[in-house]
């Protein structure tokens, strides 16, 4: 949907949202527009938010909530991330109607994070020592989170999903049934199918605790992480975090970089930068790859369920990946 076609379709919902929220607005900018719908409005003291209209029927109105008690939690721990603003009456949320869909939405009003979007910019241009120092940096903050997350304690009433064995190879996985992708021959849905099984009893043999798996952001691709003129990082978009496991959030920040000549290296950073702040087993870590493998998996589950993506040529690269990673692990003893 084109920027002046989304202006003239959501926005009217977002001006009668951000009524509610004690803020002078002077200007509403198209943000992004993707499944949440992001503007960016600045105030009459120059202060900048993020008014976002948030998918309907993905996150549940406690669910939502209860997104925003960790963010504001983690930033009370030191990371750059947005902090939320209370309407007038209290809440978070505010449900409207989209008037040209008929559509139901929350919306809410979080702080603008400064700074330049990873993907497709500082991170495309940077040469091999810059982009390894930035996956260092990428490490320590995702050892922070996590050991934020493991330390914490949640406030009853509090809700996420689950992304662990049910949640990601499940019959109704999170991110999509990634085995019923449109431009799989049934002898790769075999395949799937098959490794789905093996990484299910791989899961299981790994376990679930408090050493390497708690709330994890479970979206940290470089479209999500912004770097600021300080060189500091920040993270944005908290719409899918849940309770899974360390090293999916790791193979989430390393996917897009799965076919990179310096993969290897990048990697290597990752983890030297996540042991500066946290302990990661050598168990932990030799579950790396399982992990890609089910990022990938997602993945191909996501665009499986949005057509109007088939044939990019990312997602094209991904399920290779997948089928790669899938064939070789079915030849492993």
């Amino acid at each position: 949907m084109a920027d002046k076609e989304a202006a003239e379709t959501y926005l009217p919902a977002a001006r009668q949202a951000l009524a509610e929220f004690p803020v002078a607005v002077q200007q509403i900018r198209t943000a992004a527009i993707s499944e949440n719908v992001s503007f960016r409005v600045t105030t009459a003291d120059g202060s900048d938010f993020v008014l976002r209209l948030h998918r309907p029927g993905y996150n549940s109105l406690r669910e939502l909530e209860s997104e925003g008690l960790w963010r504001d939690a983690l930033a009370e721990a030191g990371l750059q991330v947005q902090r939320a603003l209370a309407a007038r009456d209290g809440r978070h949320f505010i449900p409207v109607t989209i008037e040209a869909t008929g559509e139901r939405r929350y919306a809410s009003l979080v702080s603008w994070l400064p700074g330049q979007v990873l993907g497709g910019g500082p991170l495309a241009v940077a040469g091999a020592a810059e982009r390894q120092a930035i996956f260092r940096d990428l490490g320590r903050f995702a050892a922070r989170i996590h050991n934020q997350a493991a330390g914490w304690q949640e406030p009853p009433g509090f809700e996420r999903p689950r992304l662990d064995s049910d949640g990601l190879l499940g019959e109704q996985p999170r991110w999509g049934r990634f085995w019923e992708h449109g431009a799989l021959t049934q002898a790769e849905r075999s395949l799937l199918l098959a490794v789905r099984e093996r990484l299910r009893a791989m899961l299981e043999s790994y376990g679930a605790n408090a050493e390497n798996f708690s709330l994890i952001h479970a979206d940290l691709h470089p479209e999500n992480v912004l770097i600021d003129p300080q060189g500091r990082l920040g993270v944005i978009d908290f719409d899918d975090s849940a309770y899974g496991w360390h090293g999916y959030d790791l193979a989430s920040a390393l996917i897009e970089e799965h076919c990179a000549e310096d993969f290897s290296a990048l990697q290597g950073a990752l983890l030297a930068g996540y042991r500066e702040f946290r302990t990661l087993p050598a168990r932990d870590e030799a579950m790396l790859p399982r992990f890609m493998l089910l990022r990938g998996m997602a993945l191909t589950g996501w665009v499986h369920e949005r057509p109007e993506h088939a044939g990019d040529e990312y997602f094209e690269g991904i399920r290779a990946m997948v089928l790669a990673r899938s064939r070789a692990l079915l030849e492993e003893p």
